[in-house]
Parts: C-alpha cells; structure tokens; sequence
C-alpha cells in the first residue's frame, strides 16, 4: 500500500517519479522567504504559485528552524498556521498539503483543518501535547502521513553514519509503537541540522544507506548555509546550482522527494535525474 491521506486527497505516487515538495513559511524569521506570506491571503497565493510550478506538495510551516531563531508558543504557531492552511485549502481543495511541526497539538489541529500530513523536525521524539498524546500516537489516530527528520542539538557523533541510522531506526520504531501504519511513515536525513559541513556533504553523497532502512526518503537541501560555503555564495538566494546538484546527486541515492523553494528552476533537473535512473524517457 502507498500512503494516503486522512481526508481523500490524491497523493502523488513517489514511486513512479521523485516528488517536489514547496517550501512556504508563515513566519517572520525563516532564513530565506521569512516575512513573504505572513497573511492567509498571501500564504494562498504563494501554495497556488508553487502548484502552478509543478510542486506536489505544500509544506507549510509555522515556526523557524534556522540555526539562532527564537523560539515560538504552541498558540503562535497555531496563529501563524491555522489561518494559512484554511485559505489554502480553500483556495486549493485538491493540493496536498503538508504541516511542519514538532508538537502533537499542532499537528492535530492542521490536519483537522485541511492539511494530510505531518512533516515533524524532532522525529517524533519532541514529547507528548497536552492531551498525552506523543506525535505518533496523534498522527496513528488522525490516520495521515508522518515524516521523520534526525536531528540532533551539536555534531556530537563518535560514529556518524552508525549513529545517524541508529537514531531514525528509533525514531520509526518508536511512531509504530505508538500506531503510526508501516506505508505512512517517511525519513528525512536532516541535512543543516546538529550536523557539521562535513557530515551533511557525507550524508548527501551516501544518502542510500538512509533509503536502504526502507521508507521513502525526503531530502531537504535548498538554500542552506552549506551550500553557501561550498559556492562561496553568503545569500541563501545565490545556491541554486548547490540545490540542483544535490538533489540530482539525491535522486541517484534513492530519495522519493526533494524539499526545495525554487520549484519552477528544480522540475526539469529532477525529471531529467529521474530519467537516468530509470534509463528511459519520462
């Protein structure tokens, strides 16, 4: 079975093709686009820009994960996302939409309001919310997609590639136990986070040790500072060739889908990637 969708949206078939995911920030303060759709109005015709480009799936986020961002209450998240996510499923009945947050309550609340699935930066291990519930258990009982990043506070890793998979294993071993079905579970390598330069070059070149655990693999790259040390390039604006080349490199190494900001430049570098892969015409 493919993963599905708690209120019947199509979800894309990230077996035949690798997914685009869009990137759209509610907030003030995310690192690159911080402050470009802080209305629901907004927030709505941004998802339909990105859908027009060819996105498979809006990921819309309500609370800076940028190295240094301050911190944001459960009631602000809900305040920036809540009214984001309704305009867009308004405006886009049919868009798959995708809710970046670590808390259950979160969670719950945007998927009872439109959005399908949970794309959780703690991997599930953030704690329960304030009914008990930890994320998997919320996402096993809202019935919709769960997608695990690593993360990590510092680089503290004696054996990072042992220690990396050890940590994902746990986390999905963990959303199971608490209900999440085997089909509906995703990992995100978690390029940019409690990872030094190094390490997150090493996790892109050997990015098939993460698909062989055997979930479906996202991959989020874009923009991040990384890739400015490897250009030279300080503007996050400036990295698209680092965006392209790793999500190429990505493909190769097994990912299903790429997280990116520029959907329109990133299409036909993934639907040519795709084809090498299958070494045939799309």
């Amino acid at each position: 079975m493919s993963w599905s969708s708690p209120h019947g949206t199509t979800l894309p078939d990230w077996r035949a093709r690798t997914l685009l995911m869009g990137v759209l920030n509610v907030t003030p303060d995310s690192f690159s686009d911080g402050g470009l759709a802080c209305t629901p109005e907004a927030a709505a015709d941004r998802a339909e820009a990105l859908m027009t480009e060819g996105a498979d799936v809006i990921d819309v986020g309500g609370e800076s994960t940028r190295p240094g961002a301050a911190p944001v209450s459960a009631e602000t998240e809900l305040g920036r996302l809540l009214p984001a996510i309704r305009a867009i499923r308004r405006r886009l009945p049919r868009a798959p939409i995708s809710v970046d947050t670590y808390r259950p309550e979160t969670a719950t609340a945007c998927v009872e309001a439109g959005a399908d699935m949970v794309n959780d930066v703690e991997g599930g291990r953030f704690g329960a919310g304030p009914d008990g519930s930890p994320m998997g258990a919320a996402c096993a009982r809202l019935r919709c997609p769960l997608i695990l990043m690593h993360r990590r506070k510092e680089p503290d890793y004696a054996d990072f590639w042992q220690e990396l998979l050890a940590d994902l294993r746990d986390s999905v071993r963990r959303v199971e136990h608490e209900g999440v079905r085997r089909e509906q579970i995703w990992t995100d390598p978690g390029f940019g986070f409690g990872k030094t330069p190094a390490q997150n070059l090493l996790l892109v070149r050997d990015l098939s040790k993460v698909a062989a655990l055997g979930h479906p693999v996202l991959l989020g790259t874009s923009r991040k500072s990384t890739l400015g040390l490897v250009l030279g390039r300080e503007s996050p604006a400036d990295r698209h060739e680092g965006n392209a080349a790793t999500a190429v490199w990505g493909v190769a190494q097994g990912c299903s889908m790429v997280r990116v900001h520029d959907v329109s430049r990133l299409r036909p570098y993934l639907r040519t990637a795709d084809a090498l892969r299958a070494g045939r015409l799309p």
